[in-house]
């Protein structure tokens, strides 16, 4: 077994003594890595792109304001990408910060929603990742954009053996772990006004090439069986589906990705 923490960044200089106690009691409690997603979906969030801007900025100040406490007790930050970034605006805000105790908890198939292939994201981000959510996903066409679900591994559009050489090739040990979220299948809704709110081409830009790409991808891999769904089942149904897709990705990862 092994532990990863999620602590609560600084937001302003007063809030760093408070970091600098969580860090020390949870590298002392044995934990390995720290994980933090801070943001949510940007095309639900916001829909203008300076609000967008403002808690993008206020992202990198709080790790500016975290980096020197992870340093002092040499335990690193993974920066998930939680759908608020395009994998080539965190890999750039990343570099430019310069820390080897901060980096990404790359999630494997996040960046779908912000029109990236998920090669694309793992090639920008596999050289800052140093801790890593593994999942596969499945897609479908819908009347907005397209469906994006958690599926069980092996049974989506990722190429999984592929992504975990890659992170392997960075650190043989780095921790893979395992996020298969059953629910109903998220919308990424490409076809709204809304979701191109925050798309700013001199801050933020999304080429339609790359959006062509992904609705080429969804296009050519319909769902092989029905996208899981919950709604409408009750609580003893939803935890039965839930433990029956995590024992499916345990068994795959197991068989085939040496995890």
């Amino acid at each position: 077994m092994h532990l990863v923490c999620d602590p609560r960044l600084p937001k302003q200089e007063s809030d760093v003594a408070a970091f600098d106690a969580q860090v020390k009691a949870y590298k002392e409690a044995g934990a390995s890595a720290f994980h933090a997603a801070l943001t949510g979906r940007r095309y639900e969030d916001f829909d203008r792109p300076e609000p967008f801007k403002q808690m993008f900025e206020g992202c990198k100040k709080q790790v500016e304001l975290a980096e020197p406490v992870l340093r002092k007790y040499r335990i690193k930050l993974g920066i998930e990408n939680h759908k608020g970034w395009r994998s080539a605006e965190q890999a750039e805000w990343l570099k430019r910060l310069g820390s080897e105790w901060v980096g990404v908890c790359l999630d494997f198939g996040n960046n779908l929603s912000l029109c990236e292939d998920p090669m694309d994201t793992a090639r920008t981000l596999v050289p800052y990742t140093c801790y890593a959510h593994i999942k596969d996903n499945a897609v479908q066409e819908y009347e907005d954009g397209f469906l994006l679900s958690e599926v069980p591994l092996g049974e989506g559009i990722l190429d999984l053996k592929q992504i975990v050489q890659m992170l392997r090739a960075v650190d043989p040990k780095m921790i893979i772990d395992l996020e298969m979220i059953t629910r109903d299948p998220l919308k990424i809704p490409v076809f709204t006004t809304k979701y191109w709110a925050t798309f700013d081409d001199s801050y933020s830009p999304l080429p339609g090439r790359d959006l062509a790409k992904v609705l080429a991808l969804v296009k050519k891999n319909p769902p092989k069986t029905p996208l899981p769904r919950t709604s409408g089942l009750s609580r003893e149904e939803q935890i039965k589906l839930e433990d029956e897709y995590n024992l499916k990705c345990i068994a795959y990862a197991r068989q085939h990705l040496d995890l």
